[in-house]
């Protein structure tokens, strides 16, 4: 018989590890660079942040505490609890999906926030040209794109409807 523990293991290092092929591993984001990512979004109270690859919900957390409304998406399903319990008490602004972002339908939203491995950014970037919103990058900047703002290590890039 399998040990429980081997069990739950496994399954840990597939939901974290499994990630790394769709978008990026789990790094939690600093608060400074969530801080800054919100202050370049430029997002008023009420507005939606969407969030791809929400991980533990601090960026969440951050939106909620700042009159945002919040969609995150996560694959990792341990992430989505964690951030479903971390953010209950904002329950009324946050939304959490349990899924792929290159595949579940985005809902509207006024900014997008994504820390995303580099070989996925021009793959993102196709996709934001579609839904014209702006885009915070924390660490990784779109290839052959020159950002519209940078600070702390988050890139912003706008989006209009000529690019």
């Amino acid at each position: 018989m399998i040990d429980a523990a081997v069990i739950l293991v496994s399954l840990a290092l597939l939901a974290f590890g499994g990630v790394l092929l769709r978008g990026a591993p789990y790094l939690p984001t600093l608060d400074s660079q969530a801080r800054i990512a919100l202050e370049l979004l430029s997002l008023q109270p009420g507005q939606t942040l969407l969030e791809l690859g929400s991980g533990d919900g601090k960026v969440l957390v951050l939106a909620a505490r700042a009159g945002l409304n919040v969609v995150g998406v996560e694959l990792n399903p341990f992430l989505v609890v964690i951030s479903w319990l971390r953010t209950r008490r904002y329950r009324k602004r946050v939304r959490i999906i349990w899924g792929d972002f290159w595949y579940v339908q985005w809902p509207e939203c006024d900014g997008v926030f994504t820390f995303l491995l580099e070989r996925f950014m021009s793959r993102l970037d196709e996709r934001m040209r579609l839904v014209q919103k702006p885009l915070a990058s924390f660490a990784f900047k779109i290839p052959d794109r020159k950002p519209d703002a940078q600070r702390g290590g988050v890139y912003l890039y706008r989006y209009y409807g000529d690019q």
